[in-house]
């Protein structure tokens, strides 16, 4: 802002002289946009985005693996927060929402709560949120799965209303196959919803995907 407040007062004075020694005036609009774009830099390409958002997916999975919910606070979105969807069915009203400061509040609690109805049964899912994230969302070890950012991988016969939920997030998707034993019945993933944040991506989302009945 600073760059920007001097480069317009510096195009003030230049316009100024300009007048009075009878020269041609700059284009004033295109100066300003010239100088706004200098201000804020250039726009990441594809491939910086990609690889910032393979980082922060890596260090989300590392603090489940780790059971590290500290870190895992840090990440979520300060001004949004986090919700949790079971499936990959996304209730934007029905799914678990926390604020990042209830996150932290009651992360260490043994407080439960209702996560959503369980496939087949309809039974409530009650859960602390340790328990929630160590048992439900990482309940494989996804630090060996199929990555994708963007593109979905696994898919199965729940509504997966992911990109119409968060229309303007990117997103990235973390997958293990199902086993042979099972006719890859098996499958799980989880999926982590990020928007950027004062030039950083932060958690909004976290989506499990399994096949339902």
């Amino acid at each position: 802002m600073k760059k920007l407040l001097i480069s317009l007062l510096v195009l003030t004075v230049v316009i100024a002289c300009k007048k009075e020694a009878g020269k041609p005036v700059p284009n004033v609009v295109d100066s300003i946009a010239q100088a706004k774009a200098d201000s804020i830099g250039k726009l990441p390409t594809k491939e910086e985005r990609e690889a910032s958002l393979k980082k922060v997916n890596d260090e989300v999975l590392q603090a489940l693996k780790a059971k590290d919910y500290k870190t895992f606070a840090s990440l979520i979105h300060p001004q949004k927060g986090i919700r949790f969807s079971m499936y990959a069915h996304v209730d934007l009203k029905g799914d678990k929402h926390f604020s990042k400061a209830d996150f932290e509040q009651f992360q260490p609690t043994k407080t439960l709560f209702t996560w959503g109805a369980q496939d087949g049964s309809g039974d409530p899912y009650k859960a602390t949120i340790n328990d929630y994230l160590g048992k439900w969302v990482f309940s494989k070890d996804f630090t060996a799965s199929q990555y994708s950012v963007d593109k979905f991988i696994g898919g199965g016969n729940s509504l997966n209303n992911l990109k119409e939920s968060y229309p303007t997030a990117n997103f990235t998707e973390n997958y293990i196959k199902g086993t042979e034993k099972n006719s890859e019945m098996d499958w799980k993933t989880v999926r982590f919803v990020f928007e950027e944040f004062q030039g950083k991506y932060y958690l909004i989302a976290v989506i499990n995907d399994q096949w339902t009945i």
